[in-house]
């Protein structure tokens, strides 16, 4: 018969280093919808700050029958829109700031009319209308054309537009 060793046991308050071979995410102790979550906002970030720099770059030398595109307005009323009131006028209120401080933004009030918008439109959505692709379609529709039609007045008022 084989001996068994016994094995030796260790007093409570003796110190125990930590296991190694963990990496840097593993000791966040995030779980997989905390992750996703993070991964979202990234990838929303990341898409706005693109498409920043294509309406900059590409986008504001051509022109269609005299005006140019808003790629960034539509991105930030189509995710404020769809992400609801809550996380979406947060999102809003920073996206609007990147796209003021980028340079590309026409006006600073452009701030408040986009958030304003999101709050509008997206509490008119909430109330009428279920959730689904179509009914934000048509609220990120109804939201670009109403940002559009009030950064002209605005321009009227100060003289910005012939």
């Amino acid at each position: 018969m084989a001996r068994r060793r016994r094995k030796r046991r260790q007093p409570a308050y003796e110190f125990k280093p930590d296991p190694k071979g963990t990496n840097y995410l593993k000791r966040l102790y995030m779980t997989r919808l905390q992750r996703l979550t993070i991964l979202k906002w990234g990838t929303y970030a990341m898409t706005g700050i693109f498409l920043l720099v294509v309406q900059d770059v590409i986008m504001s030398q051509m022109h269609f029958s005299g005006a140019t595109t808003d790629l960034p307005v539509a991105f930030i009323l189509l995710v404020g829109i769809y992400e609801g009131l809550e996380n979406g006028s947060v999102f809003t209120l920073v996206a609007s700031l990147f796209y003021w401080f980028s340079g590309s933004a026409p006006t600073p009030i452009c701030v408040a009319v986009l958030c304003i918008l999101v709050i509008l439109v997206g509490l008119f959505r909430q109330l009428y209308w279920h959730r689904s692709f179509g009914s934000i379609a048509m609220c990120v529709g109804i939201a670009i054309m109403l940002y559009e039609m009030t950064t002209f007045v605005i321009g009227l008022m100060m003289g910005l537009t012939i």
